[in-house]
């Protein structure tokens, strides 16, 4: 009967089982994942802080191993810096020291040269002492002439002495004869020129002794190759001494 038949497949032998399940609330399940990704997470850590500490590897231990350097970097610059300075004012000291020398220097020439001319004024003074000779005989000395660095320009030096008497002052004129050289040629100069033969640089006037220095300008491209100076005494046309010198 097919009524029978239901019921015997219901609730007979050949029923299907039935599972009976505990029903958990949805909360209680996230939190067991929670739990178990958190006891899964320090797991992991765990096992990867036991391996770096296997290895010989700590993060404390690396960090004071990178603080090291940093540390030698650091105190390298400072002295770097320190070494700078120091050479810094080593340097400023060398340039000072230098500076010194070089005005010792200039001193040393400047005394050398003044004591070459002191000896060769006392020479010339010597040459003073003796009240014999020729009654106001005058004598040319250390004439020279020479370039100056200005293109064209040249400088004369010479030491006019009277000796013997000197019962009277020396009075008179110079004159200079230039000859030099121009685009081939060969030129003669007298100064100074006629219109100018009273100029006071040109005078002469002393008893015992006159210095005499100046300069002169030629032609930049002319060459002087001598000079000669020629000393006048007052009232006469003729030249009392002459003496002539090349250019150095």
């Amino acid at each position: 009967m097919p009524l029978l038949r239901a019921l015997k497949q219901r609730f007979g032998i050949a029923a299907p089982r039935v599972a009976v399940r505990t029903h958990l609330p949805w909360y209680w399940r996230w939190f067991a994942i929670i739990a178990v990704g958190a006891g899964a997470a320090a797991v992991g850590w765990a096992t990867y802080d036991s391996g770096m500490i296997f290895a010989g590897f700590q993060q404390s231990e690396a960090g004071h191993a990178l603080a090291k350097p940093n540390q030698v970097v650091a105190r390298q610059e400072q002295e770097i810096a320190e070494l700078r300075a120091q050479a810094a004012r080593a340097e400023r000291q060398l340039e000072i020291e230098r500076a010194t020398y070089g005005d010792l220097a200039k001193q040393v020439k400047s005394l050398a040269e003044e004591n070459a001319a002191l000896k060769e004024d006392l020479a010339f003074f010597q040459t003073l002492m003796p009240a014999g000779g020729r009654d106001g005989a005058v004598t040319i000395n250390r004439f020279n002439v020479h370039p100056e660095p200005l293109p064209g320009e040249y400088r004369y030096r010479l030491l006019l002495v009277q000796t013997g008497q000197r019962e009277k002052e020396f009075q008179g004129s110079l004159q200079f004869v230039l000859n030099l050289s121009q685009n081939d040629k060969a030129v003669v100069l007298t100064l100074p020129p006629e219109a100018e033969r009273d100029a006071k640089e040109y005078q002469l006037k002393f008893r015992f002794f006159q210095r005499i220095e100046g300069t002169f300008k030629v032609a930049p491209d002319a060459v002087v190759r001598s000079l000669q100076v020629r000393v006048f005494e007052n009232g006469s046309k003729t030249p009392k001494l002459a003496q002539t010198v090349n250019a150095s």
